[in-house]
C-alpha cells in the first residue's frame, strides 16, 4: 500500500536534488532529503524566494546544521491536523537536526490509532514507544485511551506534553527513559495493552547512554512487545525509517514474532509535490487482531 494523508497544514510544494520545499502552515521551509534523487521542477530562484527557513547542513558534521531565517519567519508556531472528532494542534520549532517536531506522513497512522481506538472502547490501553513528540499518543488519546508515552529524550517529552495541552487533552503518562528497558520492565510485571506504537530510529541512544541500533535490537523489541500486547481486539504499529529497509522486511520480521494477523497491512508512507513526484518517507506495517 501507498498511504498519504489528507493535511491542509502540511504541502510538500516541490523536491528533487535531495531538498525538499514544504509548507506548514503558512509559513514554507527547505530541507534536505536524500531520497528526493530526481531533479526539481521549481527554479532555483523560485526556491529561494519562496522558503521563509532554509536549513544548511554542517560540513563538520552529517547530522547537525542551522536554519537561515526570512526576517518575518518565527522560530516557534503551531499547525493543526484534523480527522473526524480528532482535533489536534503540534507546535513546530527549527531544531539542528532539520527536524522541525513532526513528521507529517504519520497522519496517516495517527488516523489509523484514532480509529482502532474508537472500536475497542472504554479502558483500551495503549503504549507508543520512542513517541517523540507525541502525534500518535495524541492521535490515541483523543479517541479516549489510556496511553502511555516513552521517550528517552526529556526535551521532546516536554513539547509532547504542550501538543497535548495545546490539543485540549489530558491524562497522558509520560515516561522518560530506554524504550528497551522500560518493555522488559513491562513484561516482568505482566502487563498489558491493547494497541503498541514503535517508531524506533536507525541509531539512537537512551535516557542513560544506552545503545540502540535498529538491525541489532528490533527482533528483541518485538519479542518483548510480543508479550505485552492483548491476544485479542489489539493492534500494532511499527514505522521504518532507515534507508533501505523494505515493508516486505517488517512485515517479515512482526510476522515471526507475532504470527499471521486476520487483518494486516504494509507499504509506503508518501507525499506527492505539485509536480505529481512521490517522494517515499518510511515504511510501515500495522494489524489488527
Amino acid at each position: 500500500m501507498q498511504l498519504t494523508p489528507r493535511f491542509t497544514d502540511y504541502e510538500l510544494i516541490d523536491s528533487g536534488d535531495r531538498e525538499k520545499l514544504e509548507r506548514f502552515g503558512r509559513w514554507i521551509l527547505r530541507r534536505p532529503e536524500p531520497q528526493a534523487i530526481w531533479h526539481k521542477s521549481l527554479s532555483e530562484r523560485e526556491w529561494n524566494e519562496s522558503a521563509d527557513a532554509s536549513f544548511r547542513r554542517d560540513e563538520r558534521n552529517d547530522e547537525r546544521g542551522e536554519w537561515r531565517l526570512a526576517p518575518h519567519m518565527p522560530s516557534r508556531w503551531n499547525v493543526r491536523y484534523d480527522y473526524r472528532d480528532m482535533h489536534l494542534s503540534m507546535r513546530l520549532g527549527l531544531t539542528s537536526f532539520k527536524h522541525v517536531g513532526i513528521f507529517p506522513e504519520q497522519a496517516a497512522n495517527w488516523n489509523f490509532i484514532h480509529d482502532c481506538c474508537s472500536e475497542h472502547g472504554k479502558g483500551c490501553k495503549v503504549l507508543n514507544l520512542f513517541a517523540y513528540t507525541g502525534g500518535a499518543s495524541l492521535a490515541a488519546r483523543a479517541a479516549g485511551a489510556e496511553v502511555t508515552h516513552v521517550d528517552s529524550v526529556k526535551q521532546v517529552v516536554t513539547w509532547a506534553r504542550e501538543n497535548m495541552e495545546a490539543s485540549g487533552l489530558d491524562g497522558i503518562r509520560w515516561i522518560i527513559e530506554d524504550a528497551m528497558k522500560f518493555v522488559q520492565r513491562e513484561v516482568r510485571r505482566g502487563n498489558k495493552y491493547d494497541g503498541i506504537i514503535l517508531d524506533p530510529p536507525a541509531y539512537g541512544r537512551g535516557a542513560n547512554g544506552e545503545k540502540w541500533v535498529l538491525e541489532e535490537h528490533l527482533a528483541p523489541m518485538l519479542d518483548a512487545c510480543a508479550k505485552l500486547l492483548a491476544p485479542t481486539n489489539a493492534f500494532l504499529v511499527l514505522n521504518l525509517y532507515s534507508m533501505g529497509l523494505s515493508p516486505t522486511l517488517a512485515k517479515t520480521a512482526v510476522r515471526q514474532i507475532f504470527g499471521t494477523p486476520p487483518t494486516e497491512e504494509w507499504g509506503e508512507l508518501y507525499f506527492a509535490d505539485r509536480a505529481a513526484k512521490e517522494l517515499p518517507l518510511g515504511t510501515f506495517y500495522r494489524f489488527k487482531r
